[in-house]
C-alpha cells in the first residue's frame, strides 16, 4: 500500500519539529485512586520543551503509565510555545517578576559568565529557552507547577528595546543608552528642570 505524498510531507515536518525541540522532565507525580479491589495508580508529568533559541513551552499530562503521561505532557508543551526576546541571545533584556498562585519568581538579567543561577523547575525553563546568564529567585510556594507557571508569567513580560522604542516614539539608541548609564526618565526630567 503506497502512502500519499501529503502524509509523508506532514510526517517529515513532524520529525523536523521533534529534532528542533528538546524536552526536559520537571517532575512526575504518582496519584492513587482507592477502588473496591485496592488502589489504582496514575501518573502526572510536567515537561518543559524548548528550541534553545528563545522559544519555550510547558505541558502537563496524566495517564496510567509514565511514558504515556510524558508523551501527553510533551504534546501539550509543543502546543503552548511562547517566544521570549533575548539580549545577545544569552540573557534577558530586563528584570521581571512573575506570579502564579502562591508561587513567585524574580528574574534578573546577568553579565556574561554568570551562568544559570536558578532552582529546580525554573532552571529547566531557562535551559530549554537557551538563556546562558540569568539569576532567578523563587519566593513562596515550592510547588513545581506553580513555579513553572510563575516563570512563564515573568517571561511573558519581557520586551525588546525595539518594541519599547516604537511604542514611545523614540530611537532604540536612546533607550539602550539610558539602560547603560543607569539613569531613568525621572532623572532626565529633574536635570532639565
Amino acid at each position: 500500500m503506497a502512502r500519499s505524498p501529503s502524509r509523508e510531507r506532514s510526517r517529515d515536518r513532524e520529525e523536523r519539529e521533534e529534532s528542533e525541540f528538546q524536552e526536559k522532565l520537571v517532575g512526575i507525580n504518582r496519584v492513587a485512586k482507592v477502588v473496591k479491589g485496592g488502589k489504582r495508580f496514575g501518573f502526572a508529568a510536567l515537561v518543559v520543551v524548548g528550541d534553545l533559541k528563545g522559544r519555550v513551552g510547558f505541558g502537563h499530562g496524566k495517564a496510567r503509565e509514565v511514558p504515556e503521561a510524558i508523551r501527553k505532557a510533551t504534546e501539550a508543551a509543543r502546543r503552548a510555545l511562547i517566544r521570549v526576546p533575548l539580549r545577545e541571545g544569552r540573557t534577558l533584556h530586563h528584570d521581571s517578576f512573575g506570579r502564579h498562585g502562591a508561587g513567585k519568581v524574580v528574574l534578573r538579567s546577568a553579565p556574561p559568565g554568570t551562568g544559570i543561577i536558578a532552582g529546580g523547575p525554573a532552571r529547566a525553563v531557562f535551559e530549554m529557552l537557551g538563556v546562558q546568564d540569568v539569576v532567578a529567585k523563587s519566593l513562596g510556594s515550592t510547588n513545581p507547577y506553580n513555579l513553572v507557571r510563575a516563570a512563564f508569567d515573568a517571561l511573558k513580560e519581557q520586551e525588546n528595546p525595539r518594541g519599547v522604542a516604537n511604542r514611545r516614539g523614540k530611537k532604540v539608541s536612546e533607550i539602550i543608552a539610558r539602560r547603560r548609564d543607569g539613569s531613568s526618565d525621572s532623572d532626565g526630567a529633574a536635570d532639565a528642570a
